[in-house]
């Protein structure tokens, strides 16, 4: 099953974000779930980090919350706002 895991940061939460995206990058490494898609969302001037936006593929949401929890940037507090949702992918024009 596809989820996406919809992340907005706590305002002003830029340099928090830099002080732990290697240990998040880290953590992305050891591929805990299989991540198909992930990056930050930007703001309106396309260049300020707000958020992050994954789609992940696992067995249970339970997987997909524990991956979540067990992110550095959950540890550190930067998003404020989680979404976390069963996506049904109908269109993949990815070559």
């Amino acid at each position: 099953m596809h989820y996406i895991i919809h992340c907005l940061d706590h305002e002003g939460q830029v340099q928090r974000r830099l002080d732990h995206y290697e240990a998040h990058k880290a953590y992305l490494a050891t591929k805990p779930i299989k991540t198909l898609i992930s990056g930050p969302l930007l703001a309106d001037d396309g260049q300020t980090m707000i958020g992050s936006c994954f789609l992940v593929e696992a067995a249970t949401m339970a997987e997909v919350t524990a991956f979540h929890r067990n992110d550095p940037f959950f540890a550190a507090g930067v998003w404020d706002k989680v979404s976390i949702r069963p996506f049904l992918k109908r269109v993949d024009d990815r070559a």
